[in-house]
């Protein structure tokens, strides 16, 4: 690839950042134990529960989306208990993985790659056994592009003593997530997606009814220790040693999103989406996920024919076309291709993706796949359901 040719990245995070949160990031940072820090704590936590949509603390992490994975398991539950979880794809495997880790016993509801839940089946799970201590689930599943019921499971779990907890790691500040409303018992996400920031944040929130079951819990992980970052959250602090210049990004990052408007957030996401999964058919290729309510707003996942495996493809785009797609994962891999537009990318970057993908594929696709994409976008700004 040409050292001049723009790099446009449209992969499920990283995701790309803007100029204002690098500048702020590249500021001279204050001492992390300092009033100018405290200050800046306080005012990032005004504005995390305000994307939350939550009246509880939002405890900002320094680790990776799966750190507030793991802080969640060990913190709400002690071993041996039973729990649900939901999984359709590689990130509902890592749930698993995690919840055996602290020795809880998992009851695994799973649907193939593309596929979602009914929130029925849930309920009958949670009738069937009145063990179950929580439900674990995403909101959208990273790997396939399927955005999950969890307001309706939520519905579910909430008149019960069970707690729900929500993976949003690439649906938090990319589609409406409504913590309090929904009645979500612990919603977390991480830094890389739609926070338009680099990896290495998390950021983990709980309910009243949650927090009463961590204050009975003994202490058992030393870093994710929920109640001591709570108590340090409050005095505008974090327990451990603070990833300042990262934090400072934060601030610039949740100060674009509502400048901009988060429902003018969401119309953007859903009118991506709608562009991608036209271009996409128009070229002849298929969907992973069918159901148009039930595709994630941040990725579209492309079920390559057999004949043609994902790599090639991926690579071709970036050295011809400067564009970075992503394979899917595990035993998707070579099979699907993921094409992702959240956080700071626009219809100018997804037009740029979808013609790298085209141009990438062993014969190139005939018909206007562009004019039909950016017509459906227009019309989607128009009628987002929203």
């Amino acid at each position: 690839m040409s050292s001049i040719q723009a790099v446009r990245m449209l992969t499920p995070g990283p995701t790309p950042i803007p100029d204002r949160v690098r500048l702020a990031m590249a500021a001279p940072i204050p001492h992390h134990r300092k009033q100018e820090f405290k200050t800046l704590l306080a005012e990032n936590q005004v504005l995390l529960k305000k994307l939350f949509h939550t009246e509880s603390p939002v405890i900002p992490l320094a680790s990776s989306g799966t750190g507030s994975m793991t802080a969640a398991a060990f913190n709400l539950f002690q071993p041996g208990e039973k729990v649900l979880v939901a999984e359709a794809g590689y990130f509902g495997r890592r749930w698993v993985d995690i919840v055996k880790m602290r020795g809880l016993e998992p009851v695994i509801l799973s649907r193939p790659a593309g596929a979602s839940f009914d929130p029925e089946e849930i309920r009958a799970m949670l009738d069937a056994d009145p063990a179950i201590r929580g439900v674990f689930m995403q909101i959208s599943e990273t790997s396939t592009g399927v955005l999950h019921p969890v307001r309706e499971a939520a519905a579910v779990t909430r008149g019960r003593d069970v707690l729900l907890v929500a993976d949003g790691i690439s649906a938090v500040s990319i589609s409406p997530v409504d913590m309090d409303g929904w009645g979500i018992d612990c919603l977390l996400t991480g830094s890389q997606k739609g926070l338009m920031l680099p990896p290495g944040l998390a950021f983990i929130a709980l309910s009243e009814r949650a927090w009463k079951r961590v204050e009975t819990m003994p202490q058992q992980c030393y870093y994710f220790d929920l109640l001591q970052e709570r108590a340090n959250c409050l005095k505008n602090q974090t327990h451990y040693t603070s990833p300042i210049s990262l934090l400072m990004g934060l601030h610039e990052a949740l100060t674009m999103l509502f400048e901009f408007g988060m429902d003018a957030v969401y119309r953007k996401q859903w009118a991506l989406t709608q562009m991608a999964r036209t271009g996409v058919k128009a070229m002849g290729l298929e969907l992973l996920v069918k159901e148009e309510g039930r595709c994630t707003w941040g990725l579209t996942s492309i079920a390559l024919p057999p004949d043609i495996p994902a790599s090639p493809v991926v690579d071709k785009a970036f050295r011809e076309y400067g564009v970075i797609l992503t394979a899917g994962q595990a035993e998707l891999k070579e099979r699907v291709l993921r094409l992702a537009h959240m956080g700071w990318v626009d219809w100018g970057d997804l037009a740029a993706g979808l013609h790298a993908l085209a141009w990438s594929l062993p014969q190139r696709p005939q018909g206007a796949y562009l004019e039909a994409a950016l017509e459906a976008y227009h019309t989607a700004l128009e009628q987002y359901p929203g």
